[in-house]
């Protein structure tokens, strides 16, 4: 399992982009983690599933509502990520309303979310493998910070306590 002082792992995370720009067509575009976090600061939650009611309902919100106060501290930019393919986590941004502010990445494959060892085996309730709940900041690719939750609970990965940790 991914520790703090370790690399992120190198995976490529799909963002859907819903106008043409800097080099990105509409529609879903492959974001290279190792190239995204060179010399930036990320602050990167993850979450079961788009549209489930914690994730929905306070983890993206608590994030879209504490922008400003991230970028304050540093904050390079608020990456989301879930094991869901990048047009359902285009809808789900569109939902919660956050262009400009998280970018909302799909795993599609689970691929980054079994090379960080923070997988969730959600088989039996018929939603396959996710990924755990958990935040971690990343500091020029390395993690600087790791909150990893326990089994259905929202305590530690929500944006305050990140907050606090990237301020620190």
């Amino acid at each position: 399992m991914i520790k703090v002082g370790d690399t992120l792992p190198v995976a490529t995370l799909m963002e859907f982009s819903e106008v043409e720009g800097e080099g990105c067509s509409i529609g879903p575009n492959p974001v290279d983690t190792a190239k995204a976090t060179a010399g930036k600061t990320i602050a990167l939650f993850a979450l079961p599933g788009a549209f489930t009611p914690t994730c929905s309902a306070k983890h993206v919100p608590g994030y879209v509502e504490q922008f400003d106060k991230f970028k304050a501290a540093g904050v390079d930019e608020i990456w989301c990520v879930s094991v869901n393919d990048a047009f359902v986590m285009g809808a789900w941004a569109r939902d919660q309303k956050t262009a400009g502010k998280v970018r909302m990445l799909g795993d599609g494959d689970a691929a980054f979310t079994k090379a960080t060892g923070l997988t969730l085996d959600l088989t039996g309730k018929g939603l396959g493998l996710r990924s755990n709940r958990y935040s971690m900041l990343v500091k020029d690719g390395k993690v600087a910070s790791l909150n990893i939750e326990g089994p259905g609970k929202f305590e530690v990965s929500d944006a305050a306590t990140l907050l606090a940790q990237a301020k620190g």
